[in-house]
């Protein structure tokens, strides 16, 4: 799995953590070995830019993912997963950190990005949360590849409450 961890935001992130779970949710997903993630982690101008852009939404926002081959997950599982580049996951610290200081299970900012990595990468293979059973398929899976990157690398403690909308 060849993923790319780029810092141009100015503060100091855990990028093998973000690196780590970005792997395993690719993995636990059956995603091909050979395909490429990139993950962005920008300021807040430079996210709040990215979202009015592409979102004609103003302010700057938690993650947004931009997907380039649009590969999903097999459907059976022996079926061979098919490779490419799945696209970039632009992350946003400063929103991240303010995300986790108010989630009812208050955590760290990094935290928060491993999180927002795991719903990076599940938009970037075509799952959603607009709709009510989208959104509990979504947060459902998202909250397995977090506890299951967890309790894989030893943490302690709960696992953040998803504060992505």
């Amino acid at each position: 799995m060849s993923i790319d961890v780029n810092n141009e935001s100015g503060t100091e992130v855990d990028e093998q953590a973000i690196l780590d779970i970005a792997r395993y949710a690719l993995a636990r997903m059956r995603i091909h070995p050979l395909s490429e993630l990139s993950v962005i982690v920008v300021d807040a101008e430079a996210m709040e830019q990215l979202h009015i852009q592409w979102m004609d939404l103003p302010g700057p926002t938690d993650v947004m993912s931009f997907p380039m081959d649009e590969l999903r997950p097999p459907a059976k599982d022996d079926e061979e997963p098919p490779q490419g580049l799945l696209g970039d996951i632009v992350l946003c610290p400063e929103v991240a950190k303010k995300q986790g200081e108010d989630a009812p299970t208050q955590h760290s900012m990094d935290e928060e990005l491993q999180l927002l990595t795991v719903h990076g990468v599940l938009h970037l293979l075509g799952y959603d949360h607009e709709e009510p059973d989208e959104k509990a398929e979504m947060f459902g899976l998202q909250a397995a590849i977090v506890d299951g990157w967890r309790a894989e690398k030893g943490l302690t403690g709960p696992s953040p409450a998803p504060t992505v909308s």
